[in-house]
């Protein structure tokens, strides 16, 4: 809801009240209000308080951005420093990520409602991929070129792409916008970010920080504002040469579409549907409780959540009957609770999404188990109870669809060769998982698994130095390890003769 910037409260970028209101777009190297002054409040998904009031950037404030960020790759310095020296920046970022862990993870809470320990580890996985792409940077200048012959140097060198468009969703804010912007700057690039309009508290202090690191001036921009006004202009923008953008799959599909009339570079992370696979020789236990927390993770707004359990048939009554009971007793609450599990979904309309979700689920024959509707005494937050569909098929639309909330489908099967089946009938193939004791048959079921991260008798650890991203519509090209710095490179071939002479070939 955009409001006028008249009498607006001051954000958590400022330490008091009393404190001078400051913009928040981040353009050419300084703090901007939007054109048309317009502001947006951003309130807590778990109690609905005021978190603060932003501006609401428009078209015209995205095209400036854009110069600034076209200025600064054209004719400034950073995409010709070393690359030693851009990788000694994104280090002293993570270092200034560190002194302000607290501060950023209570901003994140605050924007999605998620418990404020988890955003302490987001902080953590944050500062380990600027870390890395950091060290990085320098590590791979290029490679040269044995063509046979002694009076021929050639060689292939690695340049930044240019003025990058960098899109990201609001589960997880600031880890999905270091994904981004730390291989960006490594490479030598220039960007716009365009946070999402829901949670953009975490994006104006990272600006803070790249400032104080002493990014060179129109490098990093920043508009925040609702993906139409602020967002739409990024992918069709001639002076855009990437858009990188994580969110849904009907967006993706409308970005790209408009990105193919400049023919510039993109990389989508669209979401998946993803299974996590339990045989019958699974370690019981330990597969109940990482089946919880594949799925209710965050209240299941998580894009690689695996939110489709497969069970071998003969053990689905008892595996099922278990994950229920503890599912049952999990704890909502707001971000500062400690007693609280996990926590409150984004908003007011996409409760409203996960419960049609979950009611045409209902009406094409999958069993409520647990869950299915509002907790009570929490009125105040948009909340909803983790949920479990037991005896669903393929057919379903809670197995096609994505819920993105905490709602848990459950698929029998005989075999790996129906699990394998049943597994890949989907449009996606970001994440899952396999669960058996059989490392023979963990491999064969993983070889035919058409999806991009595959965990065996785990589920949701990372690290920054290995690819993410997905198969079919979960989208394509891949963020974190070295293929997601080369996302943001361009490979030129020099090819030089050291003895030239006449060929006669027109003699």
């Amino acid at each position: 809801m955009a409001a006028r910037a008249a009498g607006r409260r001051p954000c958590l970028t400022r330490t008091t009240p009393q404190e001078a209101i400051v913009p928040d777009l981040f353009i050419d190297g300084e703090w901007r209000a939007a054109l048309d002054g317009r502001t947006r409040e951003i309130r807590c998904p778990a109690d609905g308080s005021l978190v603060g009031v932003v501006d609401e950037a428009g078209g015209k404030d995205t095209a400036e951005a854009i110069a600034a960020a076209r200025r600064a790759f054209d004719e400034g310095p950073w995409p010709w420093l070393p690359a030693a020296d851009r990788g000694d920046l994104l280090l002293r970022v993570a270092d200034l990520l560190v002194r302000d862990r607290a501060k950023l993870a209570r901003a994140e809470s605050l924007d999605t409602g998620k418990r404020f320990v988890e955003s302490e580890y987001d902080i953590d996985d944050i500062v380990n991929c600027f870390r890395y792409f950091g060290r990085l940077a320098a590590a791979e200048s290029g490679r040269v070129i044995d063509t046979g012959s002694a009076s021929t140097d050639s060689r292939v060198v690695y340049e930044p792409v240019g003025v990058c468009a960098l899109i990201t969703p609001w589960n997880y804010p600031l880890l999905q916008t270091a994904w981004k912007v730390a291989p960006a700057l490594a490479a030598g690039n220039t960007f716009v970010l365009k946070p999402s309009e829901l949670t953009p508290h975490t994006a104006i202090h990272l600006m803070r920080l790249l400032q104080e690191a002493e990014l060179p001036p129109g490098v990093a921009n920043l508009v925040l504002g609702a993906g139409p006004e602020a967002g739409a202009p990024l992918a069709d923008h001639p002076d855009v040469d990437l858009v990188s953008f994580t969110g849904g799959l009907h967006t993706g599909r409308r970005l790209m579409a408009a990105a193919a009339g400049t023919v510039k570079k993109v990389a989508l992370e669209l979401g998946g549907k993803n299974p996590n696979i339990v045989f019958a020789d699974a370690d019981f236990d330990t597969a109940v409780d990482m089946a919880l927390t594949a799925v209710f993770l965050h209240s299941g707004q998580v894009c690689s959540a695996g939110a489709r359990l497969l069970v071998e048939d003969s053990l689905h009554d008892r595996f099922v009957d278990e994950v229920v009971r503890r599912a049952a007793e999990i704890r909502l609450g707001g971000p500062f609770d400690e007693r609280a599990q996990t926590g409150a979904l984004i908003s007011a309309a996409h409760r409203a999404k996960v419960e049609a979700y979950v009611a045409k689920g209902l009406d094409e024959g999958a069993v409520l188990r647990c869950g299915g509707r509002r907790p009570e005494g929490l009125d105040e937050g948009f909340f909803y109870l983790p949920t479990v569909l037991d005896e669903c098929t393929s057919g379903m639309s809670v197995i096609q669809d994505e819920s993105f909330g905490p709602v848990l489908t459950v698929e029998r099967f005989t075999g790996e060769a129906e699990a394998v089946r049943l597994a890949n009938d989907t449009v996606y193939g970001l994440a899952g998982a396999v669960w058996t004791t059989d490392e023979a048959k963990a491999q064969r079921v993983v070889s035919r698994l058409r999806i991009g991260t595959v965990w065996i008798n785990d589920y949701h650890p990372y690290v920054p130095q290995a690819e993410w991203g997905g198969y079919k519509q979960s989208g394509f090209g891949r963020e974190l390890g070295p293929s997601g710095l080369a996302e943001y490179r361009e490979a030129k071939h020099i090819w030089r003769n050291t003895d030239p002479s006449p060929q006669g070939w027109f003699a």
